[in-house]
């Protein structure tokens, strides 16, 4: 019994279990005495106060008046004169744009421009000037330089308005955290997504929650929840050790504002610790609390250990129960409140934030939608126990690694005049444990640095699954505000949609319907009527009843047990069907990358989304580190733009009734189109080595010129790089980096990407495992040199073996034919030169610690070299024609 001895071997005092199942009416009221306590909790979440804050300011403009009448009368004291400055400096924006400054993006424009006009020069010369005795080579390659050039021009052009903005954390505090008032920041909900407790280890997801947890905001305004999509036993014994050890880690970070808040980080920074800490007990505490923490990770090791080997009995809970999620295809919905219930304090004795545990109901026959779908169940959870009016959205091993970084998102989604209209508020992905030099571009600093500015200045950045606060009204597939429709009050939403009555107040559908027939009557406004609303949001109408509440907030609720029922219904697998959810509302389904789906949807509707880069980095994660992962996740990535290319919400044909601008849906043609771009650019990697090994040139003999736009192109293409550069910040190896891995991903995980989409049009679909991360950033090294096989890897390799038997050729025909071939050997060469040192990074990562490349590679890869080699010799239309006399062989008659 030692798996029932783990599941029992702390006390769950005052936290209450709930598990339900549909099919199973008794499991309704498991446990209901506990729970009365912990969903107590709930009705405290607040809301936005959208119209105390136009009140707010129209107080502060009257103020400000009144004291420039009393400035010209002498009436002003100094104490008056800093009240005054604070009212002022409240009334200021909570941020700014800040563009990028003419002379650094003029100039680039102009390059780009002229770019243009060479390409239009050059692609004439190319079409006009065909080389006859290579005719289908040169053809070929005519059609892959100018799909390349359009790749270019659609990816170049979304950064055409790049800005930054800044915000102003002091004014927002001074808005809304004034002394002797109410705190009126927004409540919070914040998601940790997680599937897998063994590849995703429990103390990363553990450092995530407890970076949430102390994150720098009220606490009664923090909601956390946890989704387990594994059912599995160790995460939640895993929550409970947090959730205890978060009891003393809490008040220690904000006695001392430390930075990064999750200890394992926190910890392992090679930094001096005593650098600006003068506190007289910070040495001492902060070794308690380091000992504490290595505690803290023993427990979980102990956890770990016992959970690696199941019990043919199953896992059992302390009270004797059977673990519910033993079968993790078939279980019911789960819900555990960790954190947040009555009487659940800290060591000061002060409130803590609320931490949930959910593992919605799986059965089989059923199809749940992966990461998409876990995230519209804790949408669905959260709305009915806390419905926040904003969601934050973390992977489980993406922490909190700026403690003001939510404070950060709240300057523009509670912006009296602009946060309405914002969707989501994007934040740039950081990694910790890459090697220094980057060899795989995993930090993707050109796009987090540079295409994000640019699509900032258009109409928002695109969703990248992680580090995101969201507007839950976008969520909800409504539209933006206009400002010709009058705004819903959120106290009228309460009156029509809930019950006070503290005799046992219960959500009838007749009763919503009618309120919301009054409230039409009474402000004018045309409503949708209450079965629609089930049919897009399904049959609960506690839920129907948040969405209804714009600003958030809960409904004035004295029965707890219906909460609790329908906490469970909302996550049960079968909620979902005939609703809108996965279509137009929630995390859109039919991609596995989701997330570009649902943030173009939400654009498409005429959101804005803005892109925050804060000084101290918002939140860092771990990246895959060694190549065979790598690869593996580029192929997940572009597999998903396939999907979308395939799919009914393609940017080509989708959405032209909405909002959604040019430049936009030319950046996200770009994030979906991009796969295909591996068809041309193999191709064009494998040409050099045709020419080199057929002595044949895709380019004839070149004029002067044609000498002078082909240098002119060269030309531009260096300015622009340089010129991008200048005005982004990103250093030059880091540009180098992404356009090396651009080769290597195209010609191995965009190239399959493509094929398995149409595979999966046919009808065959593929399946991704979950990408093990790292608990060790010592081991990074050893990573790095760990190789996996895959068949990502046979075109790469095929191409380097290629094109260096093409160079080898090439020089051995030029030395045979003396000193007149060496000038035409040169352009073949730079080619092939171009192509092998773009694969580098590839080339090492097969080499390894031992620089040696494995057998199975080295064997496919010369096997389809020399096949493809001894195939192309032989195609009659790239061999020298004879044009001179036939000889016979005529023998001994001659």
């Amino acid at each position: 019994m030692a798996a029932g001895s783990t599941a029992g071997s702390h006390s769950r005092k005052g936290l209450g279990f709930m598990r339900y199942d549909d099919s199973d009416e008794e499991n309704t009221d498991y446990n209901q005495q506990q729970w009365q306590h912990n969903v107590e909790a709930f009705s405290l979440a607040g809301s936005v106060a959208s119209k105390d804050s136009e009140v707010e300011i129209g107080f502060l403009r009257n103020t400000e008046k009144h004291i420039e009448r009393k400035e010209k009368k002498g009436l002003i004291s100094n104490d008056q004169e800093d009240e005054d400055y604070i009212l002022a400096e409240a009334r200021q924006p909570l941020w700014r744009k800040v563009p990028v400054p003419s002379s650094l993006i003029n100039p680039y424009r102009i390059v780009i421009v002229m770019r243009l006009v060479v390409l239009a020069f050059f692609f004439r010369f190319r079409i006009l000037n065909p080389v006859h005795d290579a005719f289908p080579l040169w053809l070929v390659s005519v059609i892959c330089e100018i799909w390349l050039a359009l790749s270019w021009l659609v990816d170049q052009l979304p950064k055409w308005f790049p800005i930054t903005r800044e915000t102003s954390l002091e004014r927002l505090s001074l808005r809304f955290e004034q002394e002797g008032r109410q705190n009126k920041l927004s409540p919070v909900d914040v998601f940790v997504t997680t599937a897998d407790p063994f590849k995703e280890p429990p103390i990363i997801t553990a450092n995530t929650v407890l970076s949430v947890l102390s994150v720098d905001y009220p606490v009664e305004k923090v909601n956390c929840y946890v989704s387990d999509d594994s059912a599995s036993m160790l995460l939640y014994d895993t929550l409970y050790e947090t959730s205890e050890f978060a009891r003393i880690w809490i008040p220690f970070v904000n006695k001392y504002s430390i930075e990064p808040r999750a200890p394992e980080f926190y910890f392992s920074q090679k930094v001096d610790y005593l650098k600006d800490k003068v506190h007289p007990t910070f040495v001492r505490d902060r070794r308690a609390m380091k000992r504490e923490y290595e505690e803290f990770k023993v427990r979980i090791n102990v956890l770990i250990s016992k959970a690696q080997k199941k019990p043919e009995e199953g896992w059992v809970m302390k009270d004797g129960t059977p673990w519910p999620g033993n079968n993790t295809e078939d279980h019911p919905g789960m819900i555990q409140v960790c954190l947040g219930s009555a009487g659940t304090l800290d060591m000061d004795g002060k409130q803590l934030p609320r931490l949930v545990y959910v593992s919605r109901e799986k059965r089989p026959g059923y199809r749940h939608h992966e990461k998409a779908g876990a995230m519209n169940a804790l949408v669905r959870v959260s709305a009915v126990l806390s419905n926040a009016p904003f969601v934050l959205n973390l992977d489980c091993d993406q922490y909190i690694n700026n403690s003001k970084t939510i404070r950060e998102a709240m300057c523009f989604l509670m912006d009296p005049q602009l946060g309405k209209r914002i969707c989501f508020v994007q934040f740039p992905r950081r990694f910790d444990g890459i090697d220094n030099n980057d060899r795989y571009a995993n930090r993707n600093t050109v796009f987090y640095d540079i295409v994000m500015k640019g699509l900032d200045g258009i109409q928002g950045p695109v969703y990248v699954g992680t580090g995101c606060v969201f507007n839950r009204q976008a969520i909800y597939g409504n539209k933006p505000p206009s400002d010709k429709k009058p705004k819903t009050s959120q106290s009228s939403c309460c009156c029509c949609c809930c019950s006070g009555d503290d005799s046992g107040s219960t959500f009838d559908l007749e009763e919503i319907d009618e309120g919301l027939e009054g409230f039409e009557e009474k402000e004018e406004t045309s409503f949708i009527s209450m079965k629609n609303f089930e049919k897009q949001y399904g049959m609960s109408p506690v839920l129907i009843a948040s969405v209804l509440m714009e600003d958030g907030g809960l409904p004035k609720v004295t029965n707890t047990q219906l909460l609790i029922k329908e906490a469970i219904h909302v996550i049960s697998c079968g909620y979902e069907e005939k609703t809108e959810w996965g279509k137009e509302i929630g995390w859109l389904y039919g991609s596995v990358t989701e997330d570009i789906l649902t943030g173009f949807n939400m654009h498409c509707r005429g959101w804005k989304s803005v892109y925050c880069m804060p000084k101290r980095d918002a939140f860092k994660g771990s990246a895959p580190i060694n190549l065979s992962d790598r690869l593996h996740q580029v192929l997940k990535w572009a597999l998903g733009s396939t999907e979308i290319f395939f799919s009914g919400y393609c940017p080509l044909w989708y959405g032209y009734t909405g909002k959604l601008k040019l430049l936009q849906r030319l950046a996200y043609t770009n994030t979906i189109v991009y796969p295909f771009t591996s068809i041309p650019l193999l191709v064009y990697c494998t040409i050099p080595a045709v020419c080199l090994l057929t002595g044949k040139f895709i380019v004839p003999a070149l004029t002067n010129v044609a000498s002078i736009w082909l240098m002119a192109l060269f030309t531009s293409m260096i300015l622009t790089c340089v010129l991008e550069l200048r005005w982004s910040g990103v250093n030059i190896q880091d540009w180098w980096r992404n356009e090396q891995f651009w080769v290597i991903g195209s010609v191995s995980s965009h190239l399959f990407a493509v094929f398995q989409g149409l595979l999966k049009v046919g009808g065959v679909h593929s399946n991704f495992t979950i990408r093990a991360k790292s608990t060790d950033n010592n081991s990074v090294s050893n990573q790095l040199y760990l190789f996996k096989w895959t068949t990502l890897m046979i075109p790469p390799t095929s191409l380097v073996i290629l094109n260096m038997v093409g160079i080898v050729a090439g020089i051995s025909d030029a030395i045979n034919n003396g000193y007149n071939s060496w000038g035409p050997l040169f352009g073949k060469l730079f080619f092939s030169f171009w192509v092998i040192i773009h694969l580098y990074p590839f080339l090492k990562g097969l080499m390894g610690r031992q620089n040696r490349t494995p057998t199975i590679v080295v064997l496919w890869s010369i096997l389809l070299a020399l096949v493809f080699s001894m195939i192309w010799v032989r195609i009659d239309v790239f061999l020298p024609k004879k044009t001179g006399p036939v000889l016979v062989q005529c023998g001994l008659e001659c």
